[in-house]
């Protein structure tokens, strides 16, 4: 199994990923974690509850089998998925070192 480095979770995110996962239609599932085109800044992160596929990168991160595929791994080496809840509202921000920039709403980004 490949190194856990290439994307880790804070603990705010891996309580609200594991209540999620106690649902009965994500049992079994990893977090599928990838980047899309998209977005006002050009790239765009998604996160889903999935089947792993034969050519993801698979990691166990404090707990959670978490999914990547190869063309997103590229772009989230080194990334943080953190759970905040603030003015704008909650949900996962995804951290990412590689971005050289990011939009207002920090969904989308540009390297």
């Amino acid at each position: 199994m490949p190194e856990t480095s290439l994307i880790t979770i804070t603990d705010r995110a891996r309580e609200k990923v594991l209540q999620y996962l106690e649902d009965e239609e994500n049992r079994g599932k990893a977090l599928r974690v990838y980047v899309e085109g998209g977005g006002c800044a050009g790239f765009q992160y998604g996160l889903a509850f999935d089947d792993t596929r034969e050519t993801d990168t698979v990691l166990e991160v404090e707990g959670i089998r978490i999914a990547i595929d190869p063309m997103s791994q590229t772009y989230l080496e080194g990334s943080e998925i953190d759970y905040v809840d603030g003015l704008y509202g909650a949900g996962f921000k995804v951290n990412n070192p590689n971005a050289t920039g990011t939009c207002g709403c920090g969904h989308s980004f540009s390297v």
